[in-house]
């Protein structure tokens, strides 16, 4: 058998669809049995699509509660907000319109485009949702992952601006507030193989990608450091007052509380490439010290580069939650024709995306102590949210779970 060409490779990767890491459900997942619930309403809106459920009973808008949709590439669809939010663990969708509330489900044009861009959308659904509620119920509004920063955005905005948003609940849900982490290995090799197909590079150097991550590499072999979009967008939420003032704040994190984090060690061979195309390529969980090696790249040509950090934490198995971010690209490049030679094998596939310390906005992700301290007896106030709650487990970023719907759930107005 001869080996494939530059152009076939090239050809074979673009052919399939793009790896994008985010949460949810992946390539090959079953499709649900069932399908979404027509909408009461459909909201065009700047920059995005608002979809509205009425709560039972409901004849219109009653008691508002704003989903925002959070990170991935491209736009938003409906049949994945009700997978995550309904045909998973706990049907979230349902049991809010059983309580009497309308379910306004905030997707976006674009879920890599900036959240400053997309927190625009959201302020337009908060101004619709105010104009067709009957009544006088205040609004809910928040997001998944995010979702959470950019309606915690859109809220202060208006604020800032003398705008009521008549809103007084403030909810995030898995929301990285002081960053998210996606392994310098991983980043590495999306920027690696950009000359045969750049769209997972794209994603990681995305508007949005940039803002939310707490380390980023703009090319293969750059040095990690915030960028300066993440500069910008923490500057922007300074100027707008960090937080809203005027509703109550609340959170949930999909990590434990009591610094106990995951399996995960630091250091230790995740992937491994085994196809004629990727063998030598060896990427690694974060390990910290002056000199570590984070990934071994060989993609087609004979060289093999290496990619080293000095000064990062053991982050890839702290509390928080998590992202199958190693196996997201095993199974994408496992789905390629071995006749391409991407065959891959991955020992770990999840890493921490979400540290708990940053989706309750009580410390940076910044050191091994701030990342594994037991934060899950601090006072309400700490951070910036007023109250917040752990899962009992280290389980997905953003997986909807009894546990953590129902203490928000009792919390709505």
């Amino acid at each position: 058998m001869s080996e494939p060409t530059h152009e076939q490779i090239v050809s074979g990767l673009q052919d399939r669809p793009a790896i994008a890491l985010s949460p949810g459900p992946r390539l090959d997942a079953e499709r649900p049995s069932s399908l979404p619930l027509q909408p009461s309403e459909v909201w065009d809106l700047p920059g995005g699509t608002a979809w509205v459920y009425y709560g039972e009973g409901n004849t219109g808008l009653v008691r508002p509660v704003i989903f925002a949709d959070g990170f991935s590439t491209g736009p938003s669809e409906l049949e994945f907000s009700w997978q995550i939010m309904e045909f998973g663990d706990y049907a979230l969708i349902s049991e809010l319109r059983r309580r009497g509330h309308d379910v306004v489900l905030l997707g976006f044009d674009e879920r890599s485009a900036s959240i400053l861009d997309n927190s625009r959308t959201a302020q337009a659904a908060i101004g619709r949702a105010i104009a067709e509620r009957l009544g006088s119920t205040p609004l809910a509004v928040g997001g998944f992952s995010m979702g959470g920063l950019v309606t915690r955005h859109a809220l202060a905005k208006m604020e800032s601006q003398g705008i009521d948003h008549d809103t007084a609940l403030y909810f995030s849900y898995d929301s990285p507030h002081r960053g998210a982490w996606i392994p310098i290995a991983l980043q590495a090799f999306a920027h690696y193989i950009k000359d045969l197909d750049s769209r997972f590079s794209d994603q990681i150097n995305s508007p949005a990608a940039r803002q939310l991550l707490w380390r980023h590499i703009e090319k293969w072999d750059s040095a990690p450091d915030q960028s300066d979009e993440r500069g910008a967008f923490l500057a922007e939420m300074q100027a707008v007052g960090e937080w809203p003032r005027r509703p109550r704040l609340i959170g949930v994190a999909n990590g434990r509380g009591d610094g106990e984090g995951t399996d995960v060690r630091a250091g230790e061979l995740a992937l491994e490439g085994k196809g004629l195309s990727v063998v030598g390529t060896k990427l690694y969980t974060q390990a910290p010290g002056p000199d570590e090696l984070v990934a071994k790249l060989r993609v087609v040509t004979l060289k093999t580069n290496e990619d080293r950090t000095k000064g990062l934490p053991s982050i890839d198995g702290a509390p928080g939650g998590s992202l199958e971010g190693f196996g997201i690209l095993a199974d994408g490049l496992n789905a390629l024709n071995a006749i391409l030679g991407f065959k891959t094998d991955v020992r770990i596939r999840s890493h921490c995306f979400v540290p708990s310390v940053s989706a309750v906005d009580v410390a940076d992700p910044d050191t091994d102590e701030s990342l594994y301290q037991d934060i899950s007896s601090l006072p309400e106030g700490t951070g910036g949210l007023d109250e917040f709650k752990f899962a009992s487990r280290n389980e997905g970023h953003t997986l909807v779970t009894e546990e953590l719907c129902t203490w928000l759930l009792d919390r709505l107005p």
